[in-house]
């Protein structure tokens, strides 16, 4: 057993002046059961806590750490940009060479930089009923757009994982407007726009899910999704905030050839440091303010600190698209050799993957939408997870997150991942 006594001693200090302990319910044990280790440190593909332990990290901050963790050249632009000033509060020279790089690789015409995924989302909703002068919008069941009152419905992640049913403090009047429906259905779809009909400015969607484990579109989903909202004249809104410069090096939107109207980004276009922005079509963007009258704002969006760090994240991967085949390997030998152990070891399960996100699910066949992710084996999971964490492997605590890969894996590390595996047995 690893000695996780400065851990254990941080966590119950921290319950005493933090909810929960933590400032993220994806961060507590809840729904695996034990104590949340406490990171001291990092470097590359690894994570070491305050009682000197050692860890393989499959989280990666939940995405953003895409190359590892301290990237020496990523590092040295915060520390250039730290001695010119920390925030300004005014327009700065970085922000739009950021905004023109993330218009670029992404193929949208103007962004707007925010400061997480939740305000992203929420914004480009607010955004998208304005433009279409209509209240309505479709998400889906199990994604997580961020914790946003009218988002709060059936959603993945930290919710799923604490099993909340209805969340507290959000009123009826403030979700009276959302409209669910289930992840790869599409005559769902299809009868919400029947019974809605002219009342739907858009749907939000995780073109691939990691907030219900790793879930991938079916073949051709995403299109008739797109083809849907043309013909009902609502706007189509990507939430590429995990998959958003992590899966390619254009998003989902290039994975499909598909094009949104509005998207959301976070995570990796920070490099680690807090940052979101929304961005899509000109005559939809122009109606933000101060050139149009949907109001949005946020005292330090922009911040020259986390713009340095995201724009040398996101020029690394532009400039060396290796990286994107490299990880694609890593998550395949995953998958593959995972696949393996766990059927010699009599385990059933499913492994989504695509890109460098993946997820395990136990005692199932097949996980393809929020109902099917919750039938898996949460004990089974549960036991899975500290059968690694204390072997020395880092995952999310809960079946409902995906993994996120990071280039600083080596072959070696993976080895270790596929042989600590090997000797799980339920």
């Amino acid at each position: 057993m690893k000695n996780i006594t400065k851990s254990t001693n941080l966590f119950s200090k921290a319950s005493q002046f933090i909810p929960g302990g933590v400032n993220s319910p994806v961060r507590s044990f809840n729904s695996v059961g034990g104590t949340p280790i406490f990171i001291e440190k990092a470097k590359g593909a690894y994570l070491f806590d305050e009682d000197g332990n050692k860890y393989i990290d499959l989280i990666n901050s939940w995405g953003p750490m895409i190359l590892g963790h301290n990237h020496y050249e990523v590092v040295n632009a915060i520390k250039e940009r730290a001695d010119d000033a920390i925030s300004f509060g005014t327009p700065t020279r970085y922000e739009v060479e950021m905004a023109e790089l993330i218009c670029t690789i992404a193929n949208i015409d103007m962004v707007r930089l925010v400061c997480s995924g939740t305000e992203a989302c929420m914004s480009a909703i607010r955004l998208a009923r304005a433009y279409t002068q209509k209240d309505k919008f479709i998400k889906f069941e199990g994604c997580y757009h961020g914790h946003s009152d009218a988002f709060l419905v059936k959603a993945g992640s930290g919710v799923a994982s604490l099993d909340i049913k209805n969340v507290s403090g959000v009123t009826n009047g403030a979700i009276k407007d959302t409209l669910l429906a289930p992840y790869n259905n599409l005559e769902a779809l299809e009868t919400l726009f029947t019974e809605n009909k002219n009342k739907i400015a858009a749907i939000i969607i995780e073109p691939v899910a990691g907030n219900m484990g790793c879930i991938t579109p079916k073949e051709g989903y995403l299109k008739a999704v797109r083809a849907l909202c043309d013909k009902n004249n609502c706007l189509l809104i990507f939430d590429e905030v995990m998959t958003g410069f992590r899966l390619t090096i254009g998003g989902v939107q290039q994975l499909e050839n598909i094009k949104a109207d509005l998207v959301t980004y976070g995570k990796v276009i920070g490099g680690g440091l807090p940052i979101g922005a929304f961005g899509g079509k000109k005559e939809i963007m122009k109606h933000i303010a101060p050139s149009g009258a949907v109001y949005q704002a946020g005292t330090l969006s922009g911040n020259p600190i986390a713009i340095s760090a995201g724009y040398k994240n996101l020029k690394i991967l532009q400039e060396r698209p290796e990286i994107y085949v490299h990880l694609e390997k890593k998550a395949v030998y995953l998958k593959q050799n995972l696949t393996k152990v766990f059927n010699e070891n009599n385990i059933k399960h499913t492994i989504n993957q695509v890109g460098s996100m993946m997820s395990i699910h136990f005692g199932v066949n097949e996980v393809y939408d929020f109902e099917t992710s919750k039938q898996s084996s949460q004990e089974t999971f549960n036991k899975y997870f500290h059968h690694m964490l204390q072997n020395g492997v880092h995952l999310p605590p809960s079946s409902f997150e995906s993994w996120f890969l990071s280039d600083a894996l080596s072959q070696e590390d993976l080895e270790e991942i596929v042989s600590i595996s090997s000797k799980f047995k339920i």
